[in-house]
């Protein structure tokens, strides 16, 4: 299969390409920048989706296209910022909608990447893909992506959207981040320690792009998240104990805020989102609970 992948360089998406790749689906990349010791078997053509549209010939033969490219989440929102996340999703979708408008040959399906942030702090409500949207930038963000990725069905192509939630790598995301400190034994929970964190494995989220591209019968929004969320408190035991040390260090809801600004809120909302569409359709996880999730990517 020829299978096009926007943001084929970053953390997901180098996941992504490695699953494919392990079964000879021929890939092209699209993104800024080619990045240093990508497979010579691996086009790449240069595309900036806050420039314009990719030129047609780039998509030209796809058979799939999966849309990862985005601005970072993980930094400071100045009005600059949440302006760049949020036209690199809304209007970067829509350019490449316009470039597949014009090909004679379409790819027979759309995975756009989406986040669990369309759902807003919930507490303690167990979300779906049939919950609403919540409130809030992220979630406005999430909405005006996902209508967007949608206008593709009118060109013929099945559309699914991956809400994707917390991803778990060895490499990047969210745990890289986190174990500086918890090696050190200085990690701790945030905040209150009581909102849920829906999360998922990296080779979990590769495989279920994997089997949203080769699955007729998925469309539409699909959380990407393990079937067995947790609180901030017990995500922050569990990587303790991987790792064998303590974890007496909590990070206060108002000094998340200092460092972070309005971004916080990423940390602190809670969000306890269940993945009923991809079991539905039959996927299974690898990864369904946190514990040995943790430990084979710290060991």
């Amino acid at each position: 299969m020829n299978i096009t992948i926007t943001g084929g360089t970053g953390f997901i998406g180098q996941a992504l390409v490695r699953r494919l790749a392990a079964e000879n689906h021929s890939l092209h990349l699209l993104g800024r920048r080619r990045k240093s010791g990508l497979d010579p078997a691996v086009r790449f053509s240069t595309w900036d989706a806050e420039r314009g549209a990719p030129a047609e010939e780039s998509l030209a033969g796809a058979d799939a296209l999966v849309h990862l490219a985005g601005e970072p989440i993980a930094q400071r929102w100045t009005p600059e910022a949440k302006q760049r996340i949020r036209s690199s999703r809304v209007e970067g979708t829509r350019r490449l909608i316009e470039a597949l408008a014009g090909l004679s040959h379409r790819p027979a399906v759309l995975v756009c990447s989406s986040a669990i942030g369309i759902y807003g702090s919930r507490g303690d409500e167990v979300l779906t893909e049939s919950s609403p949207p919540g409130r809030g930038f992220l979630a406005e963000v999430c909405v005006e992506w996902e209508r967007t990725a949608r206008l593709a069905e009118t060109l013929g192509l099945r559309v699914v959207n991956l809400r994707t939630g917390i991803v778990l790598g060895r490499d990047g995301g969210a745990l890289a981040r986190m174990l500086p400190a918890f090696r050190m034994g200085a990690g701790g929970r945030l905040g209150s320690g009581r909102q849920w964190m829906s999360w998922i494995h990296l080779d979990d989220l590769a495989e279920l792009f994997r089997f949203a591209i080769v699955e007729p019968a998925l469309r539409g929004p699909v959380n990407a998240t393990a079937p067995k969320p947790v609180t901030n408190a017990e995500f922050t035991q569990a990587l303790a104990a991987a790792l064998r040390r303590p974890a007496f260090f909590p990070m206060p809801a108002f000094g998340l805020k200092a460092l972070f600004g309005e971004m916080a809120g990423v940390l602190l909302d809670s969000q306890r989102v269940l993945p009923r569409a991809a079991q539905a359709a039959g996927f299974r996880f690898r990864y369904p609970e946190l514990g040995p999730a943790l430990r084979g990517l710290v060991a």
